[in-house]
């Protein structure tokens, strides 16, 4: 029943990419959901490969039997993207660009998560410098300084939107004045268009729905904007204000209701509608309670949803739990506390389990029933870990503080 309902789930709008591919932040459809069955295991999963990589919370992505990784280098303001073979981990090619010399809050290395489409591969680094690679030798094509180019105020942990790429469109939430967000054109990075004034958050963004009715979803700093993804115009816009300007969870759509959350405002869902002939919302519900720290939730069915929630440390021990939440009500159904200081990352499989993975380093696959928490196999996989993992050819793939790491997933 549960892959039927799963169907109907509207999920975000990308370019059609090959089934053992993870191209983005979140995955193929940009709602960390593979089509990949991972049966549950015992014992420790098999370890395939690792490599040493430089400071960065930046999550691998895979294309072609390639990966590639967004790293700070060692002792220098430089950036660098490697290139791996995905099945060897033996490095392709290494491109290494300069960068503003700046300190953030919890680590210098890239936070945003490169996109590979069309042969290129779009990076947004720590200082807001935004490069388009040529995915096979390396080459840089092009590069902005967003900051610098837009005079875009510095946040306080640096740049963490990761671009989203479609249409020959690279989008980013730049947080500057007349260009909050700022569309730039894929083979060239000229500026397309540029829109609001709204400063930027560490969220990234999305697409939804087709067609006239497609909206680029955009969580800034200010709240959710609703924009038109040719010209940047504005469809409608709901006020969603972290108190420490801390928002990072990316919006996501279930059903016909948009899911936002933030550390100090808790979660609201918005109900996704036409109003007027154009694409409009109403409030659906607000709960305080879910107050999602960077971890982006995950639907495995359009009644249902599974969230990571943080509690500041200003109030207590800082803790992760994890919930499962009635999609109509927003209300907790139940709660796995401690499955994480400030973190852990959610994924969905082909067959609707969820890959739980915790910031200690333990993986957990997970049976989401709506009656309680049901865990069907733990393995301990790696160090501390704020990356989110992705998943193609039977394979995961993981950064932890040290190092990238290739295991072999259960068949």
């Amino acid at each position: 029943m549960n892959e039927i309902r799963s169907v109907l789930l509207l999920c975000v709008c990308t370019a059609a990419v090959p089934a053992g591919d993870w191209p983005q932040w979140l995955g193929p459809k940009r709602d960390a959901s593979t089509r990949e069955v991972v049966p549950a295991w015992t014992g420790q999963l098999k370890e395939l490969w690792r490599q040493p990589v430089g400071e960065g919370n930046s999550s691998p992505v895979v294309v072609g039997g390639r990966l590639y990784v967004h790293a700070k280098v060692k002792g220098k303001d430089s950036e660098e993207v490697i290139a791996f073979e995905s099945d060897s981990g033996k490095e392709i090619w290494r491109k290494t660009y300069e960068r503003a010399q700046m300190n953030f809050a919890y680590g210098n290395g890239p936070r945003a998560t490169p996109s590979v489409v069309d042969g290129k591969v779009y990076t947004y680094g720590i200082t807001g410098l935004l490069t388009c690679f040529d995915a096979a030798e390396g080459k840089i094509l092009w590069q902005v300084d967003t900051w610098k180019d837009f005079a875009a105020p510095r946040l306080f942990f640096g740049a963490a939107c990761s671009p989203l790429v479609d249409g020959g469109r690279v989008y980013v939430n730049v947080g500057a004045k007349g260009a909050s967000v700022v569309a730039f054109g894929a083979a060239k990075g000229n500026v397309v268009w540029k829109s609001g004034d709204d400063p930027a958050s560490y969220a990234s963004p999305i697409l939804t729905g087709t067609g006239a009715a497609q909206q680029l979803i955009v969580f800034t700093g200010k709240g959710i904007a609703s924009l038109t993804p040719a010209d940047g115009k504005l469809n409608w816009e709901f006020p969603l204000v972290d108190k420490l300007m801390e928002s990072s969870t990316t919006p996501v759509r279930i059903g016909d209701r948009l899911l936002a959350s933030s550390i100090t405002y808790g979660s609201a869902a918005l109900r996704l509608e036409e109003v007027d002939g154009k694409p409009g919302y109403a409030e659906a519900w607000k709960n305080a309670e879910l107050t999602s720290y960077f971890a982006t939730p995950v639907a495995v069915d359009p009644d249902h949803v599974y969230m990571v929630t943080g509690r500041l440390p200003l109030v207590g021990k800082p803790e992760a739990s994890l919930h499962c939440v009635d999609m109509k009500t927003g209300k907790k159904l139940w709660t796995k506390p401690k499955v994480g200081e400030f973190h852990a990352s959610l994924l969905r499989t082909g067959d609707n389990k969820l890959l739980l993975l915790e910031e200690n380093g333990e993986l957990v696959l997970v049976d989401p029933q709506t009656s309680g928490y049901k865990e069907l196999a733990r393995a301990k996989v790696c160090g501390h870990v704020w990356a989110h993992a992705a998943v193609a050819d039977g394979k995961l793939f993981l950064r932890d503080d040290r190092d990238l790491i290739c295991l072999q997933l259960p068949k």
